[in-house]
């Protein structure tokens, strides 16, 4: 089967920091691959450059058979990238928002009205889509956010943080859209993020990075299982400590 994402020794240096060093793993269809590490360990530099916002100074990403350094402008019409501080428009109302963006993909009509349908069968919102976004809590921005990312239903949905500063059952609504559309959609993933709970539940395997390096891939139960760990958190701190040893 071919990997909606290959990542082939992906580098980033920032003059003398290597933020990014040979990092490699690839992700399947419909698969949640969450990418984990402490902060400054190079994830954010490595999503940026899969969704092509940096240039790599080494190395390689193919996205659904596209390469980032040779077809960026192909690779940005296979994913979608969500970043932690994103934000929607306040004054617009959700549904409003929701048009707008599926415009920016398309001007065909009926193709745009595909699009938000399917949006607002993923954010859940209702009748709230005829309200101002500026009223909108930030569970509720957090699923618009979501569902606009995943209308187009792209190869490769990037999320960094998804249900970053989230109450319990916004964060649990958002992990079951995330795994509903992997498991119906036969979406594919990549997930940035410090909540190891979140992690265990909604991915299929696991990169922890540390240092710039990719130090280990796996499923939870498998790393758990290698590591002897009670859980993914246990998990962590092992690879990452033992890379601070050495």
């Amino acid at each position: 089967m071919e990997k909606v994402l290959e990542v082939k020794a992906l580098s980033k240096q920032y003059s003398k920091v290597l933020a990014a060093d040979k990092v490699s793993f690839d992700i399947a269809p419909g698969e949640i691959f969450a990418l984990i590490g402490p902060n400054g360990a190079g994830k954010t530099t490595t999503i940026r450059m899969i969704s092509t916002l940096l240039t790599p100074t080494d190395g390689d990403a193919i996205v659904a058979g596209n390469s980032v350094i040779k077809n960026p402008e192909k690779v940005r019409e296979c994913i979608t990238y969500l970043p932690d501080e994103a934000g929607a428009y306040k004054t617009m109302t959700g549904i409003s928002y929701l048009k707008f963006m599926a415009g920016l993909f398309t001007t065909n009509t009926k193709t745009i009205e595909l699009y938000v349908n399917r949006a607002k069968e993923i954010c859940g919102l209702g009748d709230r889509l005829k309200d101002k976004i500026g009223s909108y809590s930030r569970g509720m921005i957090r699923k618009l956010l979501l569902a606009r990312a995943v209308m187009t239903k792209p190869k490769l949905a990037i999320l960094d943080e998804p249900t970053s500063g989230l109450d319990v059952i916004n964060a649990i609504e958002i992990r079951k859209m995330i795994k509903k559309l992997a498991a119906e959609e036969g979406m594919s993933f990549l997930l940035s993020s410090h909540n190891m709970l979140e992690i265990e539940f909604v991915s299929n395997r696991v990169g922890i990075i540390s240092k710039g390096h990719l130090m280990v891939t796996g499923g939870t139960d498998e790393l758990k299982q290698r590591y002897n760990a009670a859980n993914l958190e246990e998990v962590f701190e092992r690879v990452v400590l033992e890379n601070e040893i050495h």
